[in-house]
C-alpha cells in the first residue's frame, strides 16, 4: 500500500515536513495542542487506525 502524504496531494517521500510544529517551523511537534487555539474542547480527527499484523 503506498503511503500518501497527509500535507499534499501526492505520495509520501518521508521528508519530515509534517513532524513540524505549524506555529514554529522551526520546532519539531511536541503535542502541545497550541495550534488547536482555545476552544472549549479539542478534537483530532483519526482518518485510519494501523495494525501490525506482524506480531
Amino acid at each position: 500500500m503506498v503511503k500518501m502524504c497527509v500535507l499534499e496531494n501526492k505520495v509520501c517521500i518521508d521528508c519530515g515536513q509534517c513532524n513540524y510544529c505549524d506555529l514554529d517551523a522551526n520546532k519539531i511537534c511536541d503535542n502541545c495542542c497550541k495550534c488547536m487555539g482555545d476552544a472549549e474542547y479539542r478534537a483530532l480527527e483519526i482518518d485510519a487506525i494501523l495494525l501490525d499484523v506482524d506480531k
